[in-house]
């Protein structure tokens, strides 16, 4: 399996993520949308955006492994956000960065929304991983 990280002439290096990202080979795996919930369901960060962002990456590491997949393997996310603000950005980036790696980072999308599927709910991620 071969990844490509391109930064190609012309658009800004944002150093955050990759603008784009071609993949040879391996087995692509979808990871749904992760919310700040535990194992049995509970919410985990009420009102809390830093906990509930946490939980989240948590869950992600979780959905990964069991499908034989780590964040080195990750080359898309998509994050949503209710309500966001910019201010928001280093909150999610602080936790983010404690699982993606700096030197390749995946493609990536930051999305402010009006609601989740709970209103609970402050973010959800998704991505997408391929696996050599």
């Amino acid at each position: 399996m071969e990844k490509q990280f391109i930064n190609p002439e012309g658009l800004v290096k944002p150093g955050v993520y990759t603008p784009a990202i071609s993949v040879s080979g391996g087995k692509t795996v979808y990871i749904s949308g992760q919310v700040s919930q535990d194992a049995a369901g509970k919410l985990v960060g009420k009102g809390d955006l830093l906990a509930q962002t946490e939980q989240v990456y948590k869950n992600l590491a979780i959905a990964l492994a069991g499908a034989g997949a780590t964040f080195a393997d990750v080359v898309k996310l998509n994050v949503y956000v209710v309500g966001y603000q910019p201010e928001h950005r280093a909150l999610l980036q602080s936790v983010r960065e404690k699982y993606v790696a700096k030197d390749k980072p995946p493609a990536s999308t930051l999305i402010g929304v009006q609601a989740l599927a709970r209103s609970d709910f402050m973010v959800e991620v998704e991505a997408v991983a391929v696996v050599g």
